[in-house]
């Protein structure tokens, strides 16, 4: 029952995140930076403090991981400001109030706030925008970002963790729907990087979601190159980060998000099985997430299974792209022609 609803759960935030990308003022710009905010900061600890200070025993590297993995509400409420239009100065005032707040709490209070602080900028006085950002706006954004905190606590971590008991439990089932959700996430605006961190994912859960976003690395490259959906170029940026490729992949849903579907559940279903772990949690995507996996299990077993991620990358995407080989695919060529996108 658990594992129904966890599931269900998540499907549920994955529809009230997309609804916000898509219907909030500024939600793509919006959603963009909270992604950015999990890069800043869960990236680079994860990168400095369990590859970097745990693997290549370098203390200033582990510290230098544990400072930034901490800055995650000052990093979403400050770029999440900055995304949605307020001056830099306010913005990090914003930022500075969130301080030792999580993620997901510090991306709110920037967005509520954010809009607040714009209302003051147009019509305050200068000087009095300031004394109001220092006197007003500062404490309303902890406010916000304190009020929230249970919430996230109550809801999005429980998620968590009924996911990563129930990997336990029926590690099958979750391997197949967290690898296929996570990589689908992960060519979507929402960011595969920023649901693992929100949900706080560690464990298996969290390898799940490294591993899957690895081999999608090969599944989109594959995708894109046979169905011809961009040139080389977009090839390798899709390969290396989804994200980079969203005006494309917003623009042929389906046979990308199909194809990931299927071959994040295979990765997933693997991986679920592999006994493989990754406690950095955050670290779903695909080169990053790979290597922060040689941190917390044997180096030849992560290497052995990059292999087999890889080859069931490759398989899918190729069969993806036998599938939809007679879609009506929209390429680059024609989204640029048609000025729906930079070339």
């Amino acid at each position: 029952m658990d594992l129904l609803i966890g599931t269900l759960f998540l499907i549920l935030v994955l529809v009230i995140f997309t609804l916000f990308t898509y219907k909030a003022p500024n939600g793509m710009r919006a959603m963009g930076a909270l992604a950015n905010a999990a890069i800043a900061t869960f990236l680079v600890e994860a990168f400095n403090k369990y590859v970097g200070g745990e693997v290549l025993g370098i203390k200033f590297l582990g510290e230098l991981g544990d400072a930034a993995g901490g800055l995650g509400g000052v990093a979403a409420a400050g770029l999440t400001a900055l995304a949605i239009g307020v001056s830099p100065v306010y913005a990090l005032v914003i930022a500075a109030a969130c301080g030792g707040m999580d993620l997901l709490p510090g991306f709110f209070a920037g967005y509520i706030i954010g809009y607040l602080m714009k209302y003051t900028e147009k019509y305050v006085p200068d000087g009095v925008d300031l004394i109001g950002a220092v006197i007003v706006v500062a404490p309303l954004a902890r406010l916000i970002a304190m009020g929230l905190t249970p919430v996230v606590n109550n809801t999005l971590l429980k998620i968590g963790d009924i996911i990563q008991s129930s990997t336990d439990t029926n590690p099958i089932f979750m391997g197949i729907m967290l690898g296929g959700i996570i990589t689908v996430v992960g060519t979507a605006p929402l960011s595969s990087m920023a649901l693992t961190a929100l949900l706080g994912l560690t464990g298996v859960p969290m390898a799940i979601g490294a591993m899957a976003a690895f081999s999608s690395a090969f599944m989109n490259g594959t995708l894109f190159h046979r169905l011809r959906l961009g040139d080389r170029k977009d090839t390798i940026s899709v390969s290396i980060e989804p994200l980079s490729q969203a005006d494309i992949v917003s623009a042929n849903p389906i046979p990308v998000y199909l194809t990931n579907f299927v071959g994040g559940a295979a990765a997933g279903l693997v991986i679920a099985l592999s006994g493989l772990i990754n406690d950095a949690t955050g670290t779903a995507t695909p080169i990053a997430g790979f290597l922060v996996m040689f941190g917390f299990n044997d180096w030849t077993t992560v290497v052995m299974y990059g292999v087999v991620m890889a080859v069931i990358g490759f398989i899918s995407g190729l069969l993806g792209a036998i599938v939809f080989k007679n879609y009506p695919v929209v390429t680059k060529r024609e989204m640029i022609a048609r000025g729906a996108t930079d070339a």
